[in-house]
């Protein structure tokens, strides 16, 4: 591993535990945000791309350091073919390309969670509360989680998943040169890990699952999906236990939303 590599781990390492020390003292603040009547109000919206941003940094960091360790080794060793020698010239070209696939990674993910926060929020203010009963937003929230678990089993959730726990096929099949090369990589990538890992986002927001504790869960099985190279397996199995509790949800076992809408703990009646 030369010191290239082990500068971009750590800035990953880091802006990730940065994101986490964010996201730990902003949830509420967010959830807060989420639950309000969307007015496009500037500062609302700033307030919650950033948390959001920093949430999206925190859970998903870890899981993709392989893609972008494997990318920068790519980029170098094809410029040591192209020139012969490493120059100061060409080690900025590595770190301007690098934070391109990544900051586009990012930008991918910051405009769903706008995407998020305009849909949700304006249909969970301006429709489910003020017309839906409790019973019935327990049948759609149970609903969605139906929805999110029966994806796990789809085709486009193995595709998707198979490029991102195999950084080696995506880089043969989605390969670009140059910085262009690497805001559309970026991109790409970004698209690729919305397939995988975009029910549990769903689930945060639509459900007020938006604290460090499922934050916590889902980054953790966001990280075994794409490390393991049967991480397909932990989709499966989430996809049933989502299935199960929405399924239960339905039935009016599992209670996920009341009056008072603390939505945060599942009220088992």
């Amino acid at each position: 591993m030369n010191n290239i590599q082990k500068v971009v781990i750590l800035s990953l390492v880091v802006t990730s535990g940065l994101a986490w020390i964010i996201s730990f003292t902003t949830t509420d603040i967010m959830m807060d945000t989420m639950m309000m009547t969307v007015d496009y109000n500037l500062l609302n919206i700033s307030l919650f791309t950033v948390i959001w941003t920093s949430g999206m940094i925190a859970m998903m960091f870890p899981a993709i350091i392989p893609m972008i360790l494997l990318y920068n080794k790519i980029i170098i060793q094809k410029d040591k073919s192209d020139t012969l020698l490493i120059s100061k010239e060409n080690k900025t070209s590595y770190s301007l390309k690098t934070i391109l696939f990544t900051a586009t990674y990012i930008i991918v993910w910051t405009i769903v969670g706008l995407i998020l926060y305009f849909g949700w929020s304006l249909s969970i203010n301006n429709f489910i509360v003020n017309y839906f009963s409790d019973d019935k937003i327990n049948i759609l929230f149970g609903i969605i989680l139906i929805i999110s678990g029966i994806y796990q089993f789809t085709s486009l959730k193995r595709k998707c998943i198979g490029y991102c726990e195999s950084p080696l096929t995506f880089f043969t099949r989605r390969w670009h040169n140059g910085t262009i090369g690497a805001i559309k990589m970026g991109t790409y990538h970004g698209m690729y890990c919305l397939g995988c890992c975009w029910p549990y986002f769903l689930l945060m927001v639509a459900l007020g699952w938006m604290n460090v504790a499922w934050m916590g869960l889902f980054a953790g099985i966001i990280f075994g999906e794409k490390m393991w190279s049967k991480g397909i397996w932990i989709s499966r199995f989430t996809g049933i236990a989502f299935t199960i509790v929405g399924i239960l949800t339905i039935l009016g076992i599992i209670t996920l939303y009341n009056d008072t809408m603390n939505m945060d703990i599942m009220n088992i009646s």
